[in-house]
């Protein structure tokens, strides 16, 4: 590990030891050595903090960290980018040192939204990585922000059609089910021909039952059918 830098004790003032346990018990795939123990809303102001100033290049810069709430600094920094061409090349520097499901899902910059149409460009990318959280990041980005009026049914297709086995696998599966699930309460008729055909794996089809069951987006009519669909296993 290198020497403690001035990003790295500022994370130690606002440390919460306390929060440190639960921390690791949330993310399995991090040592807990590596965890500070800063809380959210205190890493976001810190983001926010080093964003208004302008002192964030050299940290950006600065990869690999060495620290979980380093990665959290990060991405907060990240979602508060206002330039779209500035903001998805740090996000593709970034995305292969990503280890963990709490840090991709966190990373949503705001100014995706009003620039879909570039962004789909590296989701097609993204989607077809060797690495699991840029994958679980490409589906995350189909699933907020082209599940409504930017909808296509390839894009069902592009989430089925992965086919990554390695590494972390599992919170590929969970976030490809969380995107078929949120798909059923959002495009119902396009989407359930992929439950009826059982075009997923069994666990990631009757997780995606699962969570559309649970989910009050769902009709009781719409979760009744669902149900008829579990794969006995």
């Amino acid at each position: 590990m290198k020497k403690m830098n001035a990003i790295q004790r500022k994370l130690y003032k606002l440390q919460d030891k306390n929060y440190v346990k639960f921390q690791a018990s949330l993310i399995p795939t991090i040592e807990k050595k590596y965890i500070i123990g800063v809380r959210t809303p205190e890493i976001k102001k810190f983001a926010k903090e080093i964003y208004d100033k302008h002192l964030y290049e050299r940290f950006l810069d600065d990869l690999p960290h060495d620290f979980f709430d380093e990665n959290q600094l990060h991405i907060f920094i990240l979602n508060e980018i206002k330039d779209f061409d500035i903001c998805i090349k740090r996000v593709d520097e970034f995305l292969p040192y990503i280890d963990n499901w709490a840090t991709c899902d966190q990373l949503s910059p705001k100014c995706f939204k009003k620039n879909r149409n570039e962004l789909l460009k590296s989701v097609y990318k993204w989607i077809k990585s060797k690495k699991p959280y840029t994958i679980r990041f490409a589906i995350k980005m189909l699933m907020s922000h082209f599940l409504d009026k930017d909808f296509d049914k390839k894009y069902l297709k592009m989430v089925k059609n992965i086919n990554y086995v390695g590494k972390d696998i599992y919170y590929v599966e969970m976030m490809r089910a969380w995107y078929f699930a949120t798909a059923l309460a959002k495009k119902y008729d396009e989407t359930l021909p992929y439950i009826k055909g059982k075009c997923l794996s069994a666990w990631t089809h009757n997780k995606t039952i699962e969570k559309a069951v649970e989910s009050f987006r769902v009709s009781e009519v719409h979760k009744k059918e669902l149900i008829k669909y579990k794969i006995k296993v």
